[in-house]
């Protein structure tokens, strides 16, 4: 007991730490395995597949389909920041991470989940300029626009990630180095660290909790005017193309701020490791794979796009053969 209390006191610090994962048991670490890869593939294939379409389809070259091909990048980064590491740890007894690679795990996960929640807050004012104001559209989604407002996203998201990581070195994680969960994530480090960790959780709220909740209100204002200016539609047609329009975008945005608020507005108060350790799997490694799914199976463009490749592509290979 003494012990332990003088290397509390001393700050003895953790180089490594271990990542459980989602169960310890060997079968189940099979069954997890080939889930998560079969996730993966589909994160990849799919938003890589979008990308493809965004780039060689020149009616794809408008605001619209230019934010979601940096959703679909986001998405390629927000999956590869913590799943092959967890993949390589249900096949290895060895689930160490370093210290170094931990906050480098973070920052990228952090990163890349913040801009995502500010891509999806400007997606959601692009179909509110294009519903609201079909008329003024092209000069409120001019390119230098469209262009500022990404590199916003991305900027904020880094500076927001390592603000947080950059705190995140002045702790001292000393006796316990167990984290509950499959990745590095700020709740479940401030269990661990024995330094007070009161500064970053104000931080994590005010920092981080502003962006998310900034972009949340972006897309709840965007969206009321959006639903009132569908009803103002005379033309079934018309409200279900604008309906139609948005319905992806929504799903997407109900997923992922649900989860994502929950667990980093919440766990600054509570701590759960059943709870953050299911969360984390809806925002940053669900939501990722569904978004090339439901952006392309409800597009018309994006799947026409789609066709039209298949379609060279087997015409290319019957004609070498």
């Amino acid at each position: 007991m003494e012990l332990s209390n003088q290397l509390l006191q001393n700050g003895t610090d953790v180089n490594e730490f271990i990542l459980l994962g989602l169960s310890s048991n060997p079968k189940a670490q099979l069954i997890l395995f080939g889930l998560f890869l079969l996730i993966y593939l589909v994160a990849l294939i799919g938003n890589t597949i979008i990308l493809l379409a965004v780039c060689l389809n020149k009616r794809l070259h408008n605001p619209m389909y230019f934010f979601l091909g940096n959703l679909s990048v986001v998405d390629i980064g927000y999956t590869s920041s913590t799943v092959p590491k967890m993949l390589m740890n249900y096949l290895s007894l060895n689930k160490t991470i370093s210290l170094a690679g931990c906050f480098f795990q973070m920052f990228f996960f952090m990163s890349f989940g913040t801009i995502e929640c500010l891509m999806l807050g400007v997606m959601a004012y692009d179909r509110y300029a294009a519903i609201c104001h079909p008329l003024h559209y092209s000069v409120l989604m001019r390119p230098r626009v469209c262009a500022f407002l990404a590199a916003t996203a991305w900027a904020m998201g880094l500076a927001n990630s390592g603000v947080h990581t950059g705190m995140m070195t002045r702790l001292s994680f000393c006796l316990n180095n167990i984290i509950h969960n499959f990745f590095c994530d700020l709740p479940p480090l401030f269990q661990l660290s024995c330094t007070d960790t009161q500064l970053n959780k104000v931080v994590m709220f005010i920092v981080g909790g502003g962006m998310n909740i900034s972009s949340f209100v972006v897309i709840l204002v965007s969206y009321t005017f959006i639903v009132l200016a569908i009803f103002r539609i005379h033309t079934k047609d018309g409200r279900h193309k604008a309906f139609n329009t948005c319905a992806s975008h929504l799903i997407v945005v109900n997923i992922y701020f649900g989860s994502g608020m929950f667990t980093y507005l919440l766990s600054s108060s509570s701590y759960s490791q059943e709870k953050d350790r299911v969360l984390p799997i809806l925002y940053g490694i669900i939501t990722p794979m569904l978004n090339p799914i439901i952006y392309s199976l409800r597009n018309k463009d994006v799947k026409g796009t789609l066709k039209r490749l298949v379609t060279h592509q087997t015409a290319e290979a019957s004609h070498g053969v």
